[in-house]
């Protein structure tokens, strides 16, 4: 059985599927000594291939960890800035992983990682119905019309955004805490919806990506998702 290049390298867990497209784009890879130019080009996974003149890590049980990410990290694995990343704070022991999905530098709470690159992409697709739980705090006098306006999805900047929960928890002059679902999770999707109707993001924290919690982690401490739950939770995406 083969299965197209990009998706073996994302198993291995050296990249994400998309990264893996651009090294080979960048001629970086070659498959039994031969430069590969396309990520349609298909493997079995016997054959030698070779990212950079290296072997490919050895397939990996798929682990899975949740992370308490701190405001003031960037996730990607390098930053052009030598700004200070979600992964530069790791355990040393850790293996390699890669995220699923991001929260921007200014956002905090449950962040996952896998050592599985193909897992976090389809963990990533709005199709697998797994919606994001966030607590927000805005400044700005909310407006419960206009909230429900948005509940029902709404176009910012030409971008089409799909339907939100909103729930509106406490209320202290122009303070207030939300409490916001989404299924999407586009780029800064939340502060672009708020400043669509006037509120300013001051506080942003995920609370849940599908099944999985942030629950009492602390800030910065990371937590493996034991094998069984990762079973029970994934099933057929593993």
């Amino acid at each position: 059985m083969t299965e197209r290049i990009a998706k073996f390298m994302a198993r291995s867990g050296v990249c994400s599927r998309r990264q893996a497209e651009e090294l080979i784009k960048q001629k970086r890879v070659t498959v039994n000594g031969v430069l590969i130019e396309s990520p349609a080009f298909n493997v079995e996974g016997t054959e030698a291939i070779l990212l950079d003149g290296e072997k490919l890590p050895q397939m990996q049980t798929t682990r899975l960890w949740l992370y308490h990410k701190p405001v003031g990290l960037l996730t990607t694995h390098k930053d052009t800035h030598n700004r200070p990343t979600v992964f530069d704070t790791l355990p040393p022991d850790m293996p390699r992983v890669i995220s699923v999905g991001r929260l921007d530098l200014n956002s905090e709470g449950l962040l996952l990682l896998t050592n599985n690159g193909e897992l976090s992409r389809k963990l990533e697709l709005p199709e697998n119905g797994w919606s994001r739980r966030y607590k927000v705090r805005v400044h700005g006098r909310v407006d419960k019309r206009k909230l429900e306006e948005l509940e029902k999805g709404t176009t910012v900047d030409g971008v089409q955004y799909g339907a939100v929960k909103i729930e509106l928890e406490s209320q202290n002059g122009t303070n207030s805490w939300l409490q916001i679902t989404l299924n999407e999770g586009k780029n800064r999707e939340i502060r672009k919806l708020m400043n669509s109707i006037g509120l300013e993001v001051a506080r942003l924290i995920r609370l849940s990506y599908g099944p999985f919690q942030l629950g009492s982690l602390k800030k910065g401490e990371v937590r493996e998702v034991p094998q069984k739950v990762l079973k029970e939770q994934l099933g057929n995406k593993l």
